[in-house]
């Protein structure tokens, strides 16, 4: 029984900041040296970056009086942190999953099964509590939550979407993806805490999926997921004292390079098609050069790749719900004549793990 991505929703906190003034920002409050600062403003430029969104108003120069980041806690402690979560996460949540709900005409009492997925914040009750009661789902629902996986989280949960579907033709699943990944800023001055710093923002997104395809939709052909653990110490997310810490290894988009043909073509032989079949890709912004070596091993242009460029542009890097973002800006631009085309998607994260998949589209009149 096939499964159907019918319509994703998406939902931004209202704080927008261009990424020269979270510069600023980052540069008085870390109290980085004439070195480090250009070290820094380098970096920005090279991101690829135009703006980024925050729950937090810290980055603004108009901050009329509100700020986290504050002069007596310049880097709160882990529970603060988590309250900021809790408060907001659910907000975004929320307004992601009524947008899909909507356009897909999908009454809340007929959501059977809701995945939350998060790595950013946890709690408990957590989201996908929170979520049946402010959805008005049925308590009955049945609920997943995938925590701490990172941005390739919203392949897990299209996977386990894709297997409810299969043993339940009936079910509706309503899979959510948040992220507050501006909370955890860190008292570190590093080239790797530099880096993470740069490209991250917030945001969520959701979606439907049902055995029944709209009138624009993404039918779930294949998955092939594979780990590079000789470099599992590249990447990764840790709970501190202070929030959650992230490591990234600017040696990331290298291990990616050196992984993504082999796992291309896994994926691909096993629903016999070529890279010259596919028609659209939905890879997964961690940052540019990550996009610049995987467009140099597969040989597909920047045109080729715009969805994504285009979200790292205008978003950062929102970690799970990203991939999302960039596969919504391509379903909700197909038209009659992208009928029956592929769609390959990537997503990478801890482990070093790299995460790929092959959609294919439905567009009826």
């Amino acid at each position: 029984m096939p499964a159907y991505i019918n319509h994703i929703g998406t939902a931004l906190p209202p704080n927008l900041t261009d990424q020269n003034q979270i510069a600023d920002f980052m540069v008085s409050h870390l109290r980085l040296d004439e070195k480090e600062e250009k070290k820094l403003r380098v970096l920005y430029r090279a991101s690829g970056i135009k703006q980024r969104y925050s729950v937090l108003r810290d980055f603004s120069e108009n901050l009329n009086g509100q700020s986290f980041f504050k002069e007596d806690v310049a880097f709160p402690s882990a529970k603060p942190r988590m309250l900021i979560y809790q408060h907001h996460a659910i907000n975004l949540a929320k307004e992601a999953c009524q947008q899909a709900m909507s356009a897909s005409s999908i009454k809340s009492e007929e959501i059977s099964h809701l995945i939350a997925v998060s790595c950013t914040g946890m709690y408990a009750p957590g989201l996908d509590i929170e979520l049946v009661d402010k959805l008005g789902l049925k308590t009955s629902t049945q609920r997943t939550s995938i925590n701490f996986m990172g941005c390739y989280a919203a392949f897990n949960a299209m996977k386990v979407s894709q297997n409810i579907i299969e043993a339940n033709s009936n079910a509706k699943v309503l899979i959510v993806c948040v992220e507050l990944c501006s909370i955890h800023l860190q008292e570190k001055k590093d080239d790797e805490n530099l880096l993470a710093n740069a490209i991250f923002g917030d945001g969520a997104a959701a979606m439907i999926v049902s055995s029944q395809p709209s009138e624009r939709s993404l039918e779930m052909q294949n998955f092939y997921s594979d780990l590079a653990l000789d470099a599992r110490d590249e990447m990764g997310w840790y709970i501190g004292d202070h929030g959650f810490e992230m490591h990234l290894s600017s040696k990331v988009p290298d291990v990616i390079k050196e992984g993504i043909g082999e796992l291309t073509n896994s994926l691909l032989e096993k629903i016999q098609l070529k890279i010259s079949d596919i028609e659209f890709f939905a890879i997964h912004p961690g940052g540019k050069r990550i996009l610049d070596v995987i467009e140099e091993k597969l040989q597909i242009t920047k045109d080729q790749n715009s969805n994504a460029r285009e979200i790292l542009r205008t978003h950062g890097n929102m970690s799970s719900p990203t991939v999302l973002f960039v596969i919504k800006s391509i379903l909700d631009g197909l038209t009659s004549a992208d009928d029956q085309k592929h769609l390959l998607s990537f997503a990478f994260g801890p482990g070093l793990t790299l995460e790929s998949a092959v959609l294919k589209t439905h567009v009826h009149a």
